[in-house]
């Protein structure tokens, strides 16, 4: 039988081009012809590092590897699917489990000794290269260059050097953006709101750093990290490095920043790069520090205020961006409020309480309508018998192969019956009984049946959505009541609308579940709608 392959190929942006990967294909297009299997398919990776399996292209071979949609992977080398050893062990112990093989063009075929070494020697390998860069940088940043990135007032210049290699890291004032910088940082010592200063610039269509609009945040930042242009310190002519290292989370596979201590800290004199003087420097850290003894008392409150009901759920309707609390008890379109009205018109706010209690009526009542319940019911069954046909039809396929792989069995017994040596029927055996139990446990965790809507479905659920509301006021089931309920909704978008006095109000669209899991099959999933609030 002709093995069904794919292939995997990846680039790093820091390392190789995108040609990289066209050449990798090649080269496995040819060893696959050469092995007489038949290509079905090409995952890839571009400009993305090894180091965590958190990739497109690698998930969706998983995926299709779990669906048994080809038998075997060919890449060039163990380090093009991961340079992680946790992760490499983990992809090999899921692709075998799928009987999936890898072939490779450095190694071939891949077994748990390849796992084990080369595994070790690519962890091994990421931990030296990234000791090198941190040295390399270092260097540069004690020599007065820059250490990776590039602050806003600042050109970095390219140039040949004696030996004919291209010098890179050297910076010069760029006047247009340094005259912009001398405007912030005259405008906050003067009283002005980073607020403003942002609304402002975006107003006039003066591009932030990297060609972004300005917001609150990139002009005041955090004091404490240096972070934001009101902290800077290369405004002043010094450069300082490793203030923050970051760690990878191997859950999730993204980058988390934490402060160094300062005696850690790399601070080098760069008085040519210097932009703003001394005393408007002074004078913004005395404002920056009588703001942090006005603020003491909010800025607490904010650290221990609670999570709310619906935090993170809301979305503006007019921008597309996230709603915050705008005070302690009110919500509001986190763009226009640190963005200005230029990036987003909308100032139109809610109290916490008018937009928990119109949700949880959307939720309890309205979402419970008579028409959507039709048309709920009607798409749950569709899917339902959907997943009925293909299970049938799936689990017809590995009864049949079962049925064949003990038969198969039977005959190697009945040729060691009739004298056919042990020894060359051992591996066929082996093989054999490893399928048969395999295929065995797939039928037996396969669903045999599929849930039914309860025929009260709408009574029910209102029921159970009233017991949540009402666990919201009970301490000891609160967290997991709001768990429960914000587990309902996917979003809610908050649209301004005229009304018949000067002030807009809200609309509210949820989107979100019809009536969630409880009633829904865990192959189909809850059925997604929306409903609207107006109240």
């Amino acid at each position: 039988m002709t093995l069904r392959a794919v292939i995997y190929a990846r680039y790093s942006s820091d390392l190789q081009s995108a040609s990289s990967i066209e050449d990798q294909i090649r080269l496995c297009r040819e060893r696959a012809a050469r092995a007489g299997w038949q290509i079905v398919g090409s995952y890839e990776d571009a400009a993305t590092s090894g180091a965590s399996l958190m990739r497109p292209g690698i998930q969706r071979l998983q995926q299709d590897a779990r669906e048994r949609r080809f038998d075997v992977v060919i890449s060039e080398a163990l380090d093009r699917l991961s340079r992680n050893q946790a992760d490499i062990a983990a992809l090999y112990q899921n692709l075998t489990f799928a009987g999936t093989a890898i072939e490779t063009l450095a190694e071939g075929r891949i077994d748990e000794m390849h796992i084990g070494l080369k595994g070790t020697m690519n962890a091994l390998f990421l931990k030296d290269l990234a000791a090198k860069t941190r040295r390399g940088l270092r260097g540069r940043v004690e020599a007065g260059k820059s250490g990776g990135g590039n602050a806003y007032g600042y050109t970095v210049l390219r140039h040949m050097g004696e030996d004919g290699e291209v010098r890179r890291g050297d910076r010069q004032i760029n006047e247009d953006e340094a005259t912009v910088v001398q405007r912030i940082f005259h405008a906050y010592a003067d009283g002005m709101s980073p607020n403003r200063i942002a609304d402002q610039l975006n107003r006039e269509g003066i591009p932030g750093p990297r060609g972004r609009a300005w917001d609150k945040s990139t002009i005041h930042g955090n004091p404490k990290r240096g972070t934001g242009t009101l902290n800077n310190e290369i405004y002043i002519g010094r450069l300082v490095w490793n203030r923050q290292s970051f760690v990878k989370d191997p859950a999730t596979g993204k980058r988390q920043a934490r402060p160094n201590p300062q005696s850690e800290w790399i601070v080098t004199e760069v008085p040519e790069l210097r932009i703003i003087d001394q005393a408007l420097w002074d004078r913004v850290k005395t404002r920056q520090e009588g703001r942090k003894i006005e603020q003491t008392d909010r800025e607490a409150w904010e650290r221990r205020k609670p999570r709310f009901l619906l935090t993170g759920l809301v979305k503006c309707g007019c921008c597309g961006g996230g709603f915050s609390t705008v005070g302690k008890d009110r919500f509001g379109c986190s763009n226009s409020r640190n963005k200005g009205t230029s990036v987003c018109t909308n100032r139109t706010g809610i109290t916490r309480q008018e937009l928990e209690g119109r949700i949880l009526a959307i939720l309890s009542q309205q979402l419970m309508d008579p028409e959507l319940v039709k048309v709920f019911v009607a798409e749950y069954i569709a899917e339902r018998n959907r997943l009925a046909a293909s299970h049938v039809d799936d689990r017809a396929v590995k009864e049949k192969e079962l049925a064949k792989v003990i038969k198969e069995q039977d005959a190697l017994v009945n040729a060691l019956l009739s004298g056919l040596p042990p020894e060359r029927i051992k591996a066929k055996m082996e093989q054999l009984e490893a399928r048969q139990k395999q295929l065995e446990a797939e039928l037996a965790a396969a669903p045999t049946t599929t849930t039914r809507l309860h025929p009260r479905i709408a009574e029910t659920y209102h029921d159970r959505i009233q017991v949540l509301i009402a666990g919201l006021t009970e301490p000891d089931r609160e967290s997991e009541v709001r768990e429960a309920i914000r587990g309902l909704i996917e979003k809610i978008v908050a649209t301004p609308v005229p009304t018949a006095g000067k002030r807009n109000r809200l609309e509210l669209t949820l989107h979100g579940d019809l009536a969630g899991d409880s009633f829904a099959e865990p192959e189909c999933g809850p059925v997604g709608r929306t409903a609207k609030n107006l109240l």
